[in-house]
């Protein structure tokens, strides 16, 4: 089939459905460069990145992985293979450099391989209560083979583990909450007054009520309250190890497991406050036994919810 690298219309293509991936306050911090027609790479978009909130780039690599994800995807149904490898940023003269990806020649992409491409569309992160319907065994399980596929694990947390975690969670929304800089870095993409993307008030979902909401906090200028379930179901995405590589990776595994989940019905949004505050205050990971956590997950059925807003893949493209 014809590369679709090879016309600006095939680039766009691609870069569109990357650019549909999850980021952290949908700060969409990527970009793309085409090299002469053949390879595609992904960099990171330092203007973009949290430097109060992610200090490592971890968030920032975890939302580029899950554009690269979307991009495999996209070469996949295109007729290709798409052929991977990661690169550490060094001091090569591409210090945003993070991966690259070529297409090879394969046969065309299976009905589950389109299933999954055309939920980049349709997938959400919903910030709106859920309801106590729980998320067949069956579907959990789905969930866990997608990270696996790309090399993580998702831990399913029991309802005692759920509590602990939420507790954790409202403690460290409590911290941020009294970091001035976090919350002036948090306004800058919840406000709308910097950014034309970002979070805007429509999908940041209603302010919670009580003490242990299973959502971030977003909507503080808004007058929308809403009670949240009261018994989430919570999962963490873990990975072996915990440095760039591993972000990648998780990002990747993040997306194909909330496309799958979106092919279910199922919603999702994120608590990482334990997370971010972790990073923030640079403290090492102690290595749980089940990996290092990078993202906290709430999965649940919720209603439909409106797309945040994309940048669009012209700003997105550089050609060599």
């Amino acid at each position: 089939m014809l590369n679709p690298l090879a016309t600006h219309a095939g680039a766009r293509r691609l870069l569109t459905a990357a650019g549909a991936a999850p980021s952290v306050h949908n700060t969409q911090p990527w970009r793309f460069v085409v090299r002469h027609r053949e390879y595609v790479e992904l960099h990171a978009d330092p203007g973009r990145r949290l430097k109060v909130a992610d200090p490592r780039g971890r968030s920032l690599h975890i939302s580029c992985g899950a554009a690269l994800l979307n991009l495999r995807l996209a070469l996949r149904v295109s007729g290709h293979r798409p052929v991977t490898w990661s690169v550490a940023p060094a001091g090569d003269g591409s210090p945003t450099l993070l991966a690259a990806v070529r297409p090879a020649s394969a046969a065309p992409a299976s009905a589950a391989e389109c299933d999954l491409y055309e939920a980049i569309t349709t997938r959400r992160t919903n910030r709106q209560p859920f309801t106590g319907r729980p998320v067949p065994r069956a579907v959990m399980d789905e969930l866990s083979t997608a990270a696996r596929m790309e090399g993580a694990e998702l831990v399913l947390l029991d309802a005692s583990a759920s509590a602990v975690l939420l507790e954790e969670v409202a403690a460290a929304e409590e911290a941020l909450a009294r970091d001035r800089d976090y919350r002036a870095e948090l306004a800058r993409w919840t406000s709308g007054r910097s950014h034309r993307d970002g979070m805007p008030p429509y999908v940041q979902g209603p302010r919670p009520i009580g003490d242990r909401a299973p959502v971030r906090d977003l909507a503080r200028l808004s007058g929308e309250r809403a009670r949240f379930e009261p018994h989430p179901r919570l999962a963490v995405v873990t990975t072996l190890g915990d440095g760039p590589a591993d972000w990648l990776r998780a990002g990747q595994a993040l997306q194909r497991l909330l496309l799958v989940a979106t092919l279910h019905g199922v919603s999702a949004s994120f608590l990482n406050q334990p997370l971010d505050l972790r990073d923030m205050r640079r403290h090492a990971d102690p290595r749980h036994p089940g990996g290092h956590p990078q993202m906290i997950i709430r999965l649940g059925y919720g209603p439909a919810v409106p797309r945040a807003p994309r940048r669009p893949a012209l700003e997105l493209l550089g050609m060599a």
